[in-house]
């Protein structure tokens, strides 16, 4: 973070403030744990909190065959929070073994606002754990299929619920609360 503070300082005082966002919410962040923790951009939560149609993607960091080279079952876990309305990356969070290589990639999917179809074009080597971005991308995918298939048809206002009928009488429409 001080090398991108020490080149927006740069940029202001060669005089073009123009060429610095100063946006500080997609700069990368990484607690050295075991396991690690990385992050860039916004949470699900601060998307929401900005009025985006953000939601968010997860797989498991053991989901890819480069994962293997850790440990079968290593535990972790990826997430992308995607702007729908934009189709864009807002956000990304990885959990688990040496993760933070991750994060480099994602910054870079936030900061140029690359639309998510045009990362499926970045096809990561086999087997690596990059991989994980193609796991991600297929739960998008996923997820946007599911969703379309469970948006449940409006009721008109003036439906009420039916009572179940019984043997040899007509259904029974109930007051509504």
């Amino acid at each position: 973070m001080g090398k991108y503070q020490a080149h927006v300082l740069a940029e202001i005082l060669d005089g073009h403030p123009d060429a610095v966002s100063g946006d500080d919410t997609t700069a990368p962040r990484v607690v050295f744990t075991d396991p690690q923790v990385a992050t860039a951009g916004l949470t699900l939560h601060a998307a929401l909190d900005q009025g985006l149609d953000a939601h968010a993607y997860d797989v498991p960091s053991s989901a890819t065959a480069g994962a293997a080279f850790h440990g079968t079952g290593t535990p972790g876990t990826a997430r992308i929070v995607v702007d729908e309305q934009q189709g864009v990356i807002v956000g990304a969070t990885f959990t688990g073994t040496e993760v933070a290589e991750w994060l480099h990639a994602a910054t870079i999917a936030i900061v140029s606002q690359t639309p998510v179809e045009l990362l499926w074009q970045a096809v990561p080597a086999f087997p690596t754990r990059s991989e994980i971005w193609l796991k991600l991308l297929e739960r998008r995918e996923a997820g946007l299929a599911g969703a379309a298939r469970q948006i449940p048809a409006e009721r008109p206002a003036t439906t009420r619920p039916v009572q179940p009928a019984r043997r040899g009488q007509e259904p029974v429409a109930t007051a509504q609360r």
